[in-house]
């Protein structure tokens, strides 16, 4: 598991649309609330300043946080931010409790590996193509992997990584997997460049088949 990111927030007792409205507008910070577990959901607001810089950090979307309050800490998640339709601003973020002993689904992101030195690109002239570059996965916070590494060194012109060919920390499963065989996506391909040799033989096939018109001079 990644460092833990420690996220400083406080109680607010002023809730409301007027009320939150205010919190943005006058103190620069941005409303929130934790919910989860056995508890009641509890509002929050946070530094606008801070939300900000943690924005910068993927494990924020995807790794168990501690959220503080005062001098009391706890563990959660974040499951929502919700943005601005003009300026993309945070107004709005929700956090969810996290119990060690029970399984979290999360969106991690994905590292490709081997980019560099893919076959299909330096040899065949192909390209990468990324289909994916998070999953939804299955662990206890204890499990939890910051990313998932997916190996593409080795693969050829025309070759696929599909969701069940990546090799998984233990405790961790892919949700998508769990839901039937159809789900199996692609992650990366590496596709032909243009011109390279499945559009040959696409065009060799299409020349050797007869035109209409020279099927009705044959007639």
């Amino acid at each position: 598991m990644a460092n833990t990111i420690t996220v400083r927030a406080e109680f607010r007792a002023d809730i409301g649309k007027a009320a939150t409205r205010r919190l943005r507008r006058f103190t620069g910070k941005v409303p929130g609330i934790l919910y989860g577990g056995d508890r009641d959901p509890q509002p929050l607001s946070l530094e606008q300043r801070e939300l900000a810089r943690f924005m910068q950090d993927e494990a924020f979307f995807s790794q168990v946080l501690e959220l503080k309050v005062g001098d009391v800490g706890q563990q959660a998640v974040l499951r929502d931010l919700q943005r601005h339709p003009a300026n993309d601003r945070v107004i709005h973020v929700d956090f969810m409790r996290v119990r060690d002993d029970a399984p979290l689904n999360i969106r991690v992101p994905l590292h490709f590996l081997g980019e560099d030195h893919c076959v299909g690109v330096r040899q065949g002239g192909g390209s990468l193509s990324h289909n994916l570059i998070e999953v939804e996965i299955s662990s206890l916070p204890a499990d939890l992997p910051e990313y998932i590494e997916v190996d593409v060194t080795d693969l050829d012109v025309g070759d696929s990584v599909h969701l069940s060919d990546i090799t998984l920390p233990p405790g961790v499963t892919l949700v998508a997997l769990g839901q039937g065989q159809d789900h199996d996506l692609p992650v990366v391909s590496v596709i032909p460049p243009r011109g390279g040799s499945g559009d040959e033989e696409e065009m060799e096939e299409a020349e050797e088949e007869p035109s209409a018109e020279e099927d009705s001079e044959e007639d």
